[in-house]
């Protein structure tokens, strides 16, 4: 089939403009209905953070700080690899997912994996897997939980590692903006102001802190050689792990808050540059909307769908939601802003990488051709063509294309970075819930242990030899992450939709993408699999039929769950939520603080 134009090149703002009004649309309707109508919001409720603040994982926070935090977290490098990859297959389908996807998948998933667990102690999804589901749900959705983040941070580290040595100059602002970052959270803790202001400031340092990186760009090769190691990427690799051991174990108020509501900035700014970029250069689209792949790449269903998690919606974001984000919330009614706003954050940036990746890196369609003849090629080109495009987009507003090409890779990295502290932290989470589960209590109780494990196992995965230029992780592992991670995100919804049955309310928002994804998701599963036996692939096939009896085996679990709370619901019997009304509503005043950023504070403990 021949690929499928519209006669004329299609300016890029007009697309961006279109998808920025049904973003619009979406938080201002959908989401409401979501806040009202499903989730049941209530503005007494007492949150986690006040009925366990500990000034380092449970801290009443301003929403606009959690927003920076949940954002940031969930982005990554993700809504940029995925939809840069995805236009492989042309421009309409990726950005019909993504925007659908924004919609009616991730806004539902990400606020009511945040909404579910406000009500349950700002407990993980896993945990609230074994609650709302039954307990075998639990220990095999912390099985999928353990792998999905082993993956995320083990790649992200080699991403990050690679855009160092790609792009030295970026060393420099990012390095900087971790004791930036601690600075402006003590002056806000300290002085208990606005985290508005300074972190803005904190912008605008770390952006002239690229002119510095460009003049004095930073390279570990001659380190790297010293060592005997082949490959500097590796040098980064470690020194990144063992930045996330400590961030991890920080208060959350000390370095994540604040370096993640300085990146909540970045989002506007990297989308206002590729806005007004596309204005003033008047980009048109040059992919075709539809495109002829080549015989034998994977067909787009399902694998667009895979291909493009964050940015439509990704089981990650439920981690982050039920992990960090829950436990910082300080009115329930935030929620709605934090979750459904977060997701509609990922979608705008997907679509500025579809932009990037189609109007920003190619004059022409022979130029887009040679950068994706092949889905290989597509998905080894994905991060380069965002900065390149971006960069283009920055130049069309007078910046030099050289500066403009540090300021997205910081963008990139930024963001990837943000993911990796998150990452590490939910990973300690999760190695202390399996220590409970099995009894042993050095792993449960034990910190500095449960860190340890989050950060070697990931790291070892990293550094494994294999995989040619993109490494082992990224080259080969990184396949399973897409069944993987949406697989995550369907069973995310199916506790959403199991909770919201049993407290009386219409679950059919939540049961459309939840049927939806464990179609597409279990279809790539098979088609992997089948992909895998024939080349021989004895690594990838064993974890991905595992990976498949454990998808089965729980969608089974969640339909049976289901299927009992409307046999309840039929009968009558409902509950109002995961607290007693008693206890969730004890001190209605408390709920109502506007800390601007948190800390610990004894007055909040209960």
């Amino acid at each position: 089939m021949p690929p499928l134009d519209l006669g004329v090149a299609l300016p890029a703002f007009v697309v961006a403009a279109v998808v920025g009004v049904l973003f619009f649309l979406g938080y201002r309707y959908y989401s409401s209905y979501l806040a009202k109508k499903v989730y049941a919001l209530d503005p007494a409720y007492v949150t986690p953070a006040h009925q366990f603040n500990d000034g380092i994982d449970f801290v009443p926070t301003n929403k606009h700080v959690v927003f920076g935090h949940h954002f940031t977290s969930v982005a990554g490098a993700a809504p940029i690899v995925g939809p840069a990859i995805a236009v492989f297959w042309g421009w309409g389908p990726a950005l019909t997912w993504i925007v659908l996807g924004t919609i009616f998948a991730a806004g539902v998933h990400d606020f009511g994996a945040l909404a579910v667990s406000v009500r349950h102690k700002a407990k993980s999804i896993g945990t609230l897997a074994g609650e709302v589901i039954n307990g075998r749900a639990r220990m095999l959705f912390l099985a999928i939980i353990f792998f999905l983040l082993t993956l995320v941070n083990a790649v992200f580290a080699v991403v990050i590692g690679n855009l160092f040595v790609a792009n030295p100059g970026a060393v420099i602002p990012i390095v900087v903006e971790i004791p930036l970052a601690m600075a402006i959270g003590q002056y806000i803790y300290k002085t208990r102001s606005s985290a508005l202001i300074p972190s803005i400031v904190g912008v605008i340092l770390l952006y002239a802190l690229i002119l510095v990186g460009n003049a004095f760009p930073i390279s570990l090769d001659g380190l790297a050689e010293a060592l005997g190691v082949e490959q500097t990427r590796n040098v980064w690799v470690v020194l990144l792990f063992v930045y996330t051991w400590v961030a991890s174990r920080i208060p959350v108020w000390m370095l994540l808050q604040p370096r993640d509501y300085i990146n909540s900035h970045q989002l506007f700014i990297a989308l206002g540059i590729i806005g007004l970029g596309l204005i003033v250069g008047m980009n048109t689209i040059q992919a075709p909307v539809l495109n002829d792949v080549p015989e034998g790449s994977p067909s787009f269903f399902p694998f667009l769908f895979i291909t493009v998690a964050c940015g439509a919606v990704s089981g990650f974001h439920s981690l982050v939601s039920s992990g960090t984000t829950s436990k910082q919330l300080d009115k329930e009614t935030d929620g709605r802003y934090v979750g459904y706003m977060g997701a509609v954050g990922e979608g705008s940036l997907a679509t500025g990488a579809v932009l990037a990746a189609t109007a920003g890196v190619a004059a022409s369609q022979a130029d887009w051709e040679a950068l994706y003849p092949d889905f290989a090629t597509a998905s080894g080109g994905a991060v380069g063509n965002f900065v390149n495009g971006v960069a283009v987009f920055a130049n069309n507003i007078g910046i030099p294309l050289d500066l403009a090409t540090i300021f997205a890779a910081v963008v990139v990295i930024s963001f990837a970075a943000t993911t990796m502290d998150t990452g590490v932290r939910l990973q300690r989470y999760v190695v202390q819930e399996i220590g409970e589960l099995i009894r042993v209590r050095v792993l449960a109780r034990n910190l500095t242990v449960a860190t340890t494990v989050a950060v070697v196992i990931p790291l070892a995965m990293a550094l494994l030899p294999g995989g040619g230029e993109a490494g082992y992780t990224f080259g080969v592992l990184w396949q399973l992450f897409g069944t993987t991670n949406q697989l995550t995100a369907g069973l995310a919804l199916a506790v959403i939709a199991v909770w919201v049955t049993r407290r009386g309310r219409n679950p059919v928002a939540v049961i459309i993408p939840l049927v939806f994804l464990m179609i597409v998701t279990t279809w790539a599963l098979v088609l992997n699999l089948r992909n895998f036996i024939e080349a021989d692939q004895w690594v990838l096939a064993p974890l991905d039929a595992l990976i498949f009896v454990l998808a089965v085996w729980l969608i089974a679990e969640a339909a049976l769950a289901l299927r009992s709370a409307f046999r309840d619901r039929a009968a009558g019997v409902t509950t109002d939520g995961g607290e007693p009304d008693a206890v969730a509503k004890a001190n209605p005043d408390v709920a109502t603080s506007d800390r601007p950023l948190g800390g610990p504070s004894g007055s909040d403990r209960q």
